[in-house]
Formats: C-alpha cells, structure tokens, sequence
C-alpha cells in the first residue's frame, strides 16, 4: 500500500455507516492523498458524492465489479 493511498472496507455496511466510516478516516489521511472505499450498499455511490459535494473533498472515481463499489476520494487541500 502507498503512502498516497489509504483503503476502507466497508462492505457489508449500510447507509449511513460507509459515509460515517470514511469522514472518520480522512481525519487522518493528510491533504490531497486518496481514500478507495469499497461498498456493498447500493446507495453508496450517491451517498458520497452528496458526502463531497458537502465536504469539499473530491469524488475522483466510482468503479463497480460485481456487488462491490470502489469509490477513490481525494482529501481536500483544507480540513
């Protein structure tokens, strides 16, 4: 794993409990890194890029494979 990159698994979760996780997390991921949260809940992708657009972090990708989102979050430059 890259000093750039921190990973959250989240799958299993429901909504809110993946979003709730994440913010938890970025708290201690340093500016400008990346966040991949991989989910199973299907309100996901829509939670967090409501969750970003609120935030301030950017949503830089959703991919899906499967039942399982990946969503690459990139901390924002402030908080």
């Amino acid at each position: 794993m890259s000093d750039d990159l921190t990973i959250l698994d989240a799958t299993g979760l429901r909504c809110p409990l993946p979003v709730l996780r994440a913010r938890k997390m970025l708290k201690d991921v340093d500016a400008g890194k990346l966040l991949d949260v991989f989910a199973t809940d299907t309100a996901a992708p829509a939670d967090f890029e409501a969750f970003c657009r609120e935030t301030g972090h950017s949503l830089v990708n959703i991919e899906q494979v499967g039942e399982i989102f990946k969503i690459r979050l990139r901390k924002a430059e402030t908080g």
